[in-house]
This record gives structure tokens, C-alpha cells and sequence, in this order.
């Protein structure tokens, strides 16, 4: 298993893997306003920097490719799919509820 301990490296790779995950979930659905917006960015960033490890290793595992990747590719590809998928989680049930409240 890989040791995802508190290198400067490691970290850079989760904000950047974050960032870029909460980015594309605002590409693919559009928000409504600023305030949405920004929830949702800082929503991804969050469970991207905390989901980031164990989900890129879990994704590696089942890919079948943990031997041939370090621990900055597993962070930064964790990072990336926990933020984006973050959004589609939380958001999706956000926008229902909203729809069945009116």
C-alpha cells in the first residue's frame, strides 16, 4: 500500500487533483448563481482533500494498476474523482429536493 504521509509533494497533488475536480463538476452542470457555485467548488475541494487517498487507491486497485503508479498519481486521480463526484452526490439530491419542495 502506498504511505500518503504529510510530504509537501502529496498534498500539492490532492489541491491540485481537488481543484480540478471541483472545476469540471462546474462545467458539466452549470450553477444557478455565484452562492451555488461557490458551495459546490468548496464542497468538492473538501471531499476531494479528504476522500483523495482512499479513493485513488481504490480506483488503482480496481483498475489493476496499483504496482505501476506512486502515491502522487493515486492522490491526484482520488482527489480529481472524489471531487467530482462530491457534486453529483450531494447536488443532484440538492436540485430534487428543491424541485419537490415548489
Amino acid at each position: 500500500m502506498a504511505d500518503f504521509g504529510n510530504d509537501s509533494g502529496l498534498w500539492t497533488a490532492r489541491l491540485i487533483g481537488a481543484s480540478a475536480g471541483a472545476a469540471v463538476s462546474l462545467i458539466y452542470l452549470l450553477p444557478r448563481s455565484r452562492r451555488e457555485a461557490a458551495c459546490r467548488f468548496l464542497t468538492g475541494l473538501a471531499c476531494g482533500l479528504v476522500f483523495g487517498g482512499p479513493a485513488g487507491l481504490w480506483i488503482a486497485v480496481r483498475l489493476g494498476i496499483a504496482g505501476y503508479l506512486g502515491p502522487a498519481e493515486m492522490l491526484l486521480t482520488g482527489s480529481a474523482a472524489a471531487s467530482l463526484s462530491a457534486w453529483w452526490g450531494l447536488g443532484v439530491l440538492a436540485r430534487l429536493a428543491e424541485r419537490m419542495r415548489e
